[in-house]
């Protein structure tokens, strides 16, 4: 049985073209993160459905989402809601929320997805100043340096039952190494630790293997 690299994005490869369907303006929006300053940092297709099964089962109608990048997992999460479904995702750089917007008006989600562009804890703090609505399901994918900070917003905008999701927790096991001075390495770190003693929050935290190497994310709900 292989445990090489190539053979965890070949079984990655396998298991999405059996259980997950890619469109074309998904496979053109994934494509167009090349577009961006961060190309090739969006989810995979496996992630992506996932996501969509998470709004799903978790009946989510307002989703928030620190990061677009291309928009790739927000038209997943947009796609599993309703007509009446909400998708709010920040960004901060304004060319790439020009490409997602243009793949959201593609996907046919426009409608349901709103961009803010600007630093994603300044846009949530406005979110919180706005007194928005409570979101049902929040996907953290942003510079990991702020994910503590991140993950305090969310729980502001939050209600009891929202769903936490937190992309690239274990960095190729780097996560382990309590001497870093890696500012995304010290953010994850921090997240983990806050994470533990917060009773607001249950949560557990899953590695994966695929197409992007060794990583993992956390789940957490909230009380």
């Amino acid at each position: 049985m292989g445990t090489a690299p190539d053979d965890f994005a070949a079984v990655d490869t396998y298991l999405a073209t059996h259980l997950v369907h890619e469109d074309q303006a998904l496979g053109d929006t994934r494509r167009s993160s090349a577009e961006t300053a961060t190309p090739g940092i969006d989810v995979t297709a496996n992630m992506g459905a996932f996501l969509g099964l998470l709004v799903q089962i978790s009946g989510a109608t307002r989703v928030l989402e620190f990061g677009t990048l291309a928009g790739y997992s927000s038209i997943w999460m947009a796609r599993a809601m309703d007509d009446d479904g909400a998708v709010v995702t920040l960004d901060i750089d304004p060319e790439a929320a020009q490409v997602a917007r243009r793949n959201f008006d593609a996907a046919g989600v426009a409608e349901r997805v709103k961009v803010r562009v600007g630093p994603a804890l300044d846009s949530a703090h406005a979110l919180i100043e706005e007194r928005a609505e409570p979101f049902d399901l929040v996907f953290i994918d942003a510079d990991k340096a702020n994910n503590p900070h991140y993950l305090e917003a969310s729980l502001a905008l939050s209600h009891p039952g929202t769903v936490i999701i937190i992309d690239n927790v274990v960095r190729s096991g780097a996560v382990l190494e309590q001497d870093s001075t890696d500012p995304e390495i010290l953010g994850i770190r921090t997240l983990l630790e806050l994470i533990e003693a917060d009773e607001r929050l249950s949560a557990t935290a899953l590695q994966t293997v695929g197409l992007k190497g060794w990583d993992g994310f956390l789940l957490a709900r909230v009380n």
